[in-house]
């Protein structure tokens, strides 16, 4: 599949595959060890330089992959027959870190991604699915979660978000609080509200025609959405840029309502 063929949100799957693929060229510290991602970049014969120019979403992608590394692997540590979920998952491969030999996991996008995944990328046995769904339409979870065992589910939605405009983003987590089973935590990145409208300022972004069109006031409104949903844990990147960083986030919090960006884990109670 040609990918200028895609959509602009879907086009910015190329971003975290060149980020784990080359990434720990910038940050070795942060290489996460991706075995699939060298080899995808290869076989779209995409060169990773262009995309490793925009050294800050390179960071925030390999970070965020360590934060959501280590909140699957409590997950399922404690839950080794939950299903794991990536919701949007591009050209991602988290099974490859979070198979703990006995639970499940989906790969879900939208159909043109879908069908690019499935012809580049192998599921590995039978715990392991790709799914076609639409996140903007109505009845998302039960077309990603047919046939699966009734466990708590660990879902990814990482790099999708800041892309949906607020009703849409509210639409998603009301789903999910509405039907994933007790205990399911729901991971998410988000920006703060003074990033909407700003994909201009990322040069590996704006190079695909996305837009960032939901940001958050406040941390709280993710539990306003619905009152099954509870907050868990939440990371802040400014942890990337030691103690400046976490100085320069307290500074502008007040105009910033949450910092810049973040790692959101929520929980269906």
């Amino acid at each position: 599949m040609n990918l200028a063929l895609l959509e602009a949100v879907p086009r910015t799957l190329l971003i975290p595959l060149a980020a784990r693929a080359c990434g720990q060229r910038l940050y070795p510290w942060l290489n996460c060890q991706d075995a699939e991602a060298n080899s995808l970049l290869a076989c779209l014969q995409v060169p990773a330089g262009p995309l490793l120019e925009d050294w800050m979403v390179v960071l925030n992608v390999l970070w965020r992959t360590r934060v959501l590394k280590q909140w699957g692997e409590a997950f399922f540590r404690q839950t080794p027959l939950g299903t794991g979920i990536t919701l949007g998952a591009g050209l991602s491969h988290h099974f490859q870190w979070l198979d703990f030999g006995h639970n499940q996991w989906v790969d879900a996008d939208l159909a043109p991604v879908h069908a690019l995944r499935d012809r580049l990328i192998h599921c590995s046995g039978r715990r392991h699915r790709h799914r076609a769904i639409d996140l903007q339409q109505a009845g998302w979870w039960d077309d990603v979660t047919q046939g699966l065992p009734a466990q708590p589910c660990w879902v990814l939605c990482e790099g999708v978000l800041m892309y949906f405009n607020p009703q849409q983003v509210c639409r998603v987590l009301r789903e999910f609080a509405e039907s994933a089973p007790p205990g399911s935590r729901f991971v998410l990145d988000a920006i703060s509200h003074v990033g909407v409208g700003q994909a201009r300022r990322s040069l590996s972004v704006s190079r695909t025609g996305a837009e960032f069109r939901w940001g958050l006031h406040d941390l709280r409104e993710l539990l306003d959405i619905h009152p099954r949903l509870r907050l868990v844990a939440t990371r802040s990147a400014a942890e990337c840029y030691g103690w400046w960083g976490w100085a320069a986030e307290t500074a502008c919090m007040p105009w910033t309502g949450t910092p810049l960006y973040s790692m959101v884990m929520l929980e269906a109670v």
